[in-house]
């Protein structure tokens, strides 16, 4: 089995280089990144690699759109901006020269998605298995990529087919200027590591209730009462999935659905929020996922046959959020309701981080 090879493709980035305004790079039209290609066995499974690509950005960035395309092989990814230099600690020790871009197994740099996250911001996920996905905000909203940066990208490629396979894919950045800009969007980010689904059985499993109210933490935490807005959200889960509902709760218990989806892994699991969700007067959030496990094993939370619930969604709070269960654990007892065996689990962490 030949491992998967990921190089930087010389020729569209020198194209892209050889014009425009921030050491090379006009930022101020959309921005094609080409990486790849990747080559992939039939039935080869990689789980372990990073992408790195050096964005040469002179000054802040305001991406109002992402386009990812891919192949059949690109099974799902994530990517977050980070600053070029170092992460406090031992977290991150990416490298600096663009000489270094281009693939790498994520362990050997430290790459750990919650801490890039922190230190800088989540830009793009994609659904699982979708070839083309569009991350599109309203005109004058976006997320900000400080200068300097470099995007990072866990990647997680799977070739389920009996031929060998070989992908091109590219991700499209499509900038605002500063002037354009009426707001800034935060990062809303939640798992649900407490997985085990039962065999031959369909099963759901709800984190409930994830408070978002900065002074009920502990110890109490400065983010204000949430008065923001949602304006796009992604599901996240695999081949056994088959809906994922997210719901804002207020302190009376009253809970609001504001996404649901009941799509099959292949297609695009984000989409815009329109009108966008005014979370204003609920105090936490509510997630769950459903799933139909056609095996005769228990499934948990991970890669390849094992199983995944998370959503990402935008906002304009002035504060990144993230929680829910982080850590794998064992869901507990299960409630049969009908002929779904159902599964409550207690949000065990909720962070804010105020915006770059």
């Amino acid at each position: 089995m030949t491992r998967a090879m990921l190089r930087l493709s010389i020729a569209p980035l020198l194209l892209l280089f050889a014009c425009g305004t921030d050491n090379g790079v006009n930022w101020n039209d959309p921005q094609v990144l080409h990486f790849g290609p990747y080559s992939l066995d039939a039935e080869e499974e990689i789980t372990t690699d990073c992408v790195q690509i050096t964005l040469n950005n002179d000054t802040d960035l305001y991406i109002n759109s992402v386009e990812f395309n891919s192949g059949p092989g690109f099974h799902h990814s994530n990517w977050f901006w980070v600053p070029e230099s170092s992460f406090p600690g031992p977290h991150w020790n990416g490298k600096n020269s663009s000489a270094d871009d281009g693939t790498f197994t994520c362990t050997d740099r430290n790459f750990d998605q919650s801490v890039a996250a922190l230190f800088g911001g989540v830009v793009f996920a994609q659904s699982t298995q979708a070839q083309h996905e569009d991350q599109q905000f309203p005109t004058g909203y976006a997320i900000k990529i400080a200068a300097h940066s470099k995007l990072v990208a866990n990647i997680h490629l799977l070739n389920p087919g009996d031929n060998a396979i070989t992908i091109k894919p590219t991700l499209t950045l499509t900038p605002i200027p500063e002037s354009s800009l009426i707001k800034q969007l935060a990062g809303l980010s939640f798992e649900d590591h407490a997985l085990g689904l039962p065999p031959n059985m369909q099963s759901s499993f709800a984190v409930d209730t994830c408070d978002l109210i900065g002074a009920d933490q502990n110890p109490p935490a400065p983010w204000p009462t949430p008065t923001f807005k949602i304006y796009y959200a992604l599901a996240h889960y695999h081949a056994l999935g088959t809906g994922e509902t997210i719901e804002a709760i207020k302190s009376d218990g009253t809970a609001t659905p504001f996404y649901t989806t009941t799509s099959m892994i292949g297609d695009s699991l984000g989409a815009p929020i329109d009108p966008p969700f005014d979370f204003t007067g609920y105090t936490g959030l509510r997630f769950s996922c459903d799933y139909y496990n056609n095996t005769a094993s228990t499934v948990v939370w991970g890669t390849g046959t094992n199983e995944m619930c998370v959503f990402l969604a935008f906002t304009d709070s002035d504060y990144n959020f993230g929680g829910g269960v982080p850590v794998e654990t064992d869901p507990g007892p299960g409630t049969m309701n009908g002929n779904v065996m159902s599964f409550t689990h207690k949000c065990d962490t909720v962070i804010g981080n105020p915006l770059n």
